[in-house]
């Protein structure tokens, strides 16, 4: 999952606005030329998020509130760079056999976690061995099944062992290192260290107010540096995690000054911050993100088990009406897991455009009809209602569950929209499957292998596989297409594997949003990428002349 986090953080980037260049206000730049920009130490960066952090053990988490902030505290062997190139992280270099069946790292030497204990090549088995461990309740074993072996060959080298050849071999040692001194013959289910982590990243952690705010500060002794400046890493002095329920409140701090970066709502973007003032103080990203949101179905619940009731709803919501309505155009339909644009998204799935007749015709063939003349479809003497869950603080959630509200009905069928907070919404309901339909969002990959989110192995208690969709041709299709390094014979697998997942409908995928994000235009060393703005954080900071934060926020 660790892969799957990289991408929460580093969303792609298709498009900033002014060819790459953020949105700046001739004052501001006026300003900025009289100053010192160079890169300094100090201030705080503070940063918001609808929801709470589950977890701070990254092994354990399942949401991108959790990662984003655990990212900052541990490292991986190896990370995305903002072009998507695998790079070193804890490891120094790393060679892979011919044969695609080993690869031996070579640690960084040096390094140390936040308590002052070495990092070592044991510390790396030890996460593996955890990982594996049957009573860790994790949903990122599958990234290592395919493992014979890990052996500590020394303090800095270790070599992994492959049954079988595993396309993200190499990604998937992005995974966070677990200190092993702290973690070893305890259960890690209920360790400590998912309130107060440990780990070798760029901060250390100081507190956490649940429901309000999580503090990290700097890691003095941290290994990276600068390549441009050759200074230590990083440059912020402290990093507050401010949780803040409600994205217009979130607005409001923003504007204040309170909060440093935030993603903007459609109408924030093209209404509310499209004048000079708000440049003077902000600059604006824009870029179709790597996720996506979708409408999913609880296959274990009757009413969802016949594809054509699925197909039917699919037909039933038109996604150009969310896309404006809600997006204010600031977004693209989906039609399955994949970005379009990107190498493995196959354009040429079947497609169930808005046509409520079709659906209509559909749901009859299933045996929905409204024998009553009570405006409601019903089979068996059960009315087709059904509730859908999705999360506080999201209100495109919200307005999207409204208009696919009234899209159903329109066809026959009710639905009650129930928002919760988002650690409930996850950990009661949608972790357990206590739902019948959740509205929803996956971060997109950037390695193709959806093995966690749609095998059917994962379809069990804290596994991804959310809605227990089970297809023994998807799961083939899965497992063949992470054994084999040919790029054309990948495409070709996950080809087929979108194509039946539009056939099967587990989803309707909804939409694909831009992100819009602002960011203080005090802070710099932003650089836009493919990968887009935070892969390089730790690079971040703002000039002594404009530091706000002489210690603490």
């Amino acid at each position: 999952m660790k892969r799957i986090w990289l991408v929460v953080l580093l969303a792609a980037l298709a498009a900033c606005t002014k060819g790459g260049e953020p949105e700046k206000a001739q004052a501001s730049k006026e300003t900025e030329a009289q100053v010192d920009l160079s890169p300094a130490y100090g201030d705080t960066f503070v940063d918001a998020s609808i929801g709470d952090a589950s977890t701070l053990l990254p092994i354990l988490a399942t949401d991108s509130a959790s990662h984003s902030v655990a990212g900052l505290i541990y490292n991986g062997l190896v990370k995305y760079d903002g072009e998507y190139n695998v790079v070193g992280d804890l490891a120094e270099s790393w060679e892979v056999s011919d044969d695609n069946l080993t690869i031996t790292f070579h640690l960084r030497k040096g390094v140390r976690f936040h308590d002052g204990a070495p990092l070592t090549a044991r510390d790396v088995e030890f996460t593996y061995r955890v990982t594996m461990d049957p009573n860790t309740l994790t949903a990122y074993r599958g990234d290592f099944e395919p493992v014979e072996s890990v052996e500590v060959v020394d303090d800095y080298t270790l070599r992994v062992r492959y049954k079988e050849p595993f396309a993200p071999a190499l990604i998937s040692w992005g995974a966070a290192v677990l200190p092993r001194h702290l973690l070893e013959g305890k259960d890690i289910n209920t360790s400590e260290l998912g309130r107060k982590p440990v780990g070798t990243g760029p901060f250390r952690f100081v507190e956490w107010l649940t429901g309000q705010r999580i503090v990290l500060e700097r890691n003095p002794d941290y290994f990276d540096t600068d390549p441009d400046t050759g200074m230590q890493l990083p440059y912020f002095s402290r990093y507050v995690f401010r949780i803040i329920p409600d994205l217009g409140v979130q607005f409001n701090e923003l504007m204040a000054g309170k909060i440093d970066m935030m993603g903007l709502k459609p109408l924030q973007w093209t209404r509310q911050t499209d004048n000079e003032r708000f440049r003077s103080q902000y600059n604006k990203y824009k870029y179709l993100a790597n996720a996506y949101t979708y409408l999913g179905y609880n296959l274990e619940k009757p009413m969802f088990q016949d594809v054509r009731v699925r197909r039917a709803l699919t037909h039933a919501i038109d996604k150009n009406e969310i896309v404006e309505g809600v997006l204010q155009g600031l977004g693209v339909p989906a039609t399955g897991p994949y970005k379009p644009g990107t190498w493995v998204y196959n354009p040429d799935v079947p497609k169930y455009p808005y046509d409520p007749d079709r659906a209509r015709e559909l749901l009859a063939e299933a045996g929905w009809t409204d024998t009553d003349g009570d405006g409601v479809l019903d089979k068996d003497g059960k009315p087709f209602r059904f509730t859908v869950l999705t999360n506080q603080g999201n209100d495109q959630r919200l307005k999207t569950a409204e208009i696919i509200q009234q899209r159903l009905k329109a066809v026959g069928i009710q639905i009650e929209i129930r928002v919760l907070e988002w650690a409930a919404f996850i950990n009661e309901f949608v972790k357990p499957g206590k739902f019948d339909a959740v509205i929803l969002g996956w971060t997109i990959t950037q390695d193709p292998d959806l093995y966690d989110v749609w095998h059917s192995s994962k379809a069990v208690p804290g596994g991804l596989n959310h809605t227990h969709y089970r297809n023994p041709e998807v799961d083939d299709l899965l497992v063949r297409a992470r054994k084999t390094f040919d790029r054309a014979e990948r495409k070709r697998l996950y080809d087929r594997f979108q194509e039946i997942l539009a056939e099967d409908q587990p989803y309707t995928f909804l939409y694909v949003p831009y992100a819009l994000v602002a960011v203080s235009n005090r802070v710099h060393g932003i650089r836009p990428a493919p990968a887009g703005i935070t892969y390089n954080f730790e690079r971040w900071y703002v000039p002594k002349a404009l530091q706000r934060h002489a210690e603490t926020p």
